[in-house]
């Protein structure tokens, strides 16, 4: 037989007497019985069925860690792809650099050929210009011959219509012979002149442009050749000078494997660099009140050390030794 259970005894579970439970919920209806159960009888105790809480989901507590560690692991797979992104574009910035200091050489080095060119150019018109003026005066003398022609014809011409005597046909004859003569004269002196100057120009040509000395007796014989002086220099390290006249040289580097070197050149309150210049090449460069460029020659070329000479327009150094004046008996 089943026991029989005692009004109240579920509000003793819970720690409630039936009065207080009667007192907490005064509005509620009184819960139904589930389905099935069987209905109290009339004077029968009365039962309350109490609904216990839902109860936890199995395993809920686990998946707060997993998707933390989902989380670190995405986190840092982005670090990862932003360090391989820094590096990359480090090393593109690091390349482009590299190139853009290479063609920062290239212009360099194109200044400085564009120099010793308009140096070059510049002699060169210079004397084309003194030729150019000889060709005019020469063409303006040989137009004035022939106007002097044409009138001393005219002249024996209309002096023959008007039946001049002899006597006055043959003085206008010599008067237009002289004429003539002293034109003449005049040409032929201009046309001297003209040789002369494209003697000197060539001259010039060949001293600015082919005639290099490669030791000591050739550089001997070229200033004994040429109307300009020669002064020789030594430079044994880097970044030692050596002055000629008003021009400091200082020895920047050397390239043994290309025959290059680099040189700086102080003039005119300021320093001139010229890069990579080869063994036996000249190099041009003007300074303040020289009629002409000036000339600076390597010759010998070793571990930090050249060996050469530089060319100036006669007299510009005077109070300097030149290739002949320190040794007058070579």
């Amino acid at each position: 037989m089943a026991e029989e259970k005692k009004p109240g005894a579920a509000y003793a579970m819970f720690g409630l007497n039936e009065a207080e439970s009667r007192q907490a919920a005064p509005a509620e209806a009184p819960a139904q019985p589930p389905a099935g159960a069987p209905q109290p009888q009339a004077g029968a105790p009365q039962y309350v069925y109490v609904q216990g809480p839902p109860p936890t989901a199995t395993g809920g507590g686990k998946g707060l860690p997993i998707a933390v560690g989902v989380l670190l692991v995405i986190s840092l797979i982005n670090l990862g792809l932003v360090i391989f992104g820094w590096q990359k574009l480090d090393a593109a910035l690091g390349k482009h650099t590299d190139q853009l200091d290479l063609l920062t050489r290239r212009m360099d080095a194109s200044d400085e050929r564009y120099a010793e060119l308009k140096a070059q150019f510049q002699v060169t018109a210079e004397k084309l210009g003194m030729t150019q003026q000889e060709l005019a005066k020469s063409r303006d003398l040989a137009a004035a011959i022939q106007k002097q022609q044409k009138q001393a014809v005219q002249q024996l011409n209309t002096a023959i219509q008007q039946k001049a005597s002899n006597q006055e046909l043959n003085q206008l004859a010599s008067d237009s012979n002289a004429k003539i003569g002293s034109l003449s004269g005049d040409l032929a002196g201009t046309k001297k002149d003209l040789e002369a100057t494209k003697e000197a120009l060539t001259g010039t040509k060949g001293e600015l442009s082919g005639a290099i000395a490669r030791t000591h007796d050739e550089l001997v014989a070229l200033a004994h050749r040429t109307d300009r002086d020669y002064f020789e220099f030594n430079i044994q390290r880097r970044h030692a000078r050596q002055k000629i006249g008003t021009v400091m040289l200082e020895l920047e580097k050397t390239d043994t494997k290309r025959n290059l070197y680099t040189i700086n050149l102080f003039f005119d309150d300021k320093r001139t660099v010229r890069r990579d210049n080869a063994i036996d090449s000249p190099v041009f460069f003007y300074v303040q009140g020289a009629p002409s460029a000036l000339e600076l020659v390597v010759n010998k070329l070793g571990r930090n050390t050249i060996t050469g000479y530089v060319s100036a327009p006669k007299g510009f150094f005077a109070n300097t030794p030149s290739v002949l004046t320190s040794r007058p008996n070579t």
